[in-house]
């Protein structure tokens, strides 16, 4: 995800586009989850691993927007 796609998505205030992503996130994990932890597929604890760095850096940004959106929004009060 690039910095010019988070702002754009700040900017407009499109908090469904936010969660679709977040859904689509974690859903496209789900196959990795099985195989890993019902299979014990190595190689798919590693997409598990690299996809759970992936949410973590999603999440940040999306922190990122809420506090910089309310913060905003303090200082309009």
């Amino acid at each position: 995800m690039t910095e010019e796609t988070e702002t754009e998505t700040a900017t407009t205030g499109a908090p469904v586009a936010r969660y679709t992503e977040l859904q689509t996130l974690v859903a496209g994990m789900a196959a990795d989850f099985e195989k890993f932890y019902n299979g014990g597929n190595k190689a798919a604890g590693t997409r598990v691993r690299n996809a759970m760095q992936e949410l973590k850096a999603f999440a940040q940004t999306v922190r990122n927007e809420v506090s910089s959106i309310k913060n905003e929004g303090a200082k309009e009060a």
